[in-house]
């Protein structure tokens, strides 16, 4: 059985040893005690979503980002567990984004922003 709490764990600690930080340093960033923080690395225990976000904020890194990173693995890990099980499941498969370019409401034409999005998820409309 995939657990999430575990591959929520295993990301967390990568961006933290990625960092070359120490659980102190990010536990104390964070405000969260040292022992909890490793349970939550190690997939002992359910990070509520104002945890993750302490973490992820002692960590700079987006909560977008860290669940990405888990999305990934839990795709590998399913597919991992359905072919030892001898299922045929299909390829994940992520939608086509589109850019959509976005002009400041202020007026100044330096000023834009690029947003890649599903397709489907983009309705524009012409000012």
């Amino acid at each position: 059985m995939i657990l999430l709490r575990r591959l929520l764990g295993d990301v967390l600690r990568r961006q933290r040893q990625r960092q070359g930080r120490t659980l102190r340093e990010v536990s104390s960033s964070a405000r969260v005690s040292l022992g909890y923080l490793s349970e939550v690395e190690r997939g002992q225990k359910e990070a509520s979503s104002e945890l993750l976000s302490a973490i992820c904020d002692a960590l700079d890194v987006r909560m977008s980002q860290v669940m990405r990173e888990v999305s990934d693995e839990l795709s590998l890990a399913e597919l991992a567990e359905s072919a030892t099980a001898g299922e045929s499941v299909p390829a994940p498969v992520r939608p086509m984004l589109n850019s959509v370019s976005v002009s400041s409401v202020t007026g100044v034409p330096e000023e834009r922003v690029t947003i890649k999005a599903p397709a489907e998820a983009v309705d524009v409309v012409a000012a």
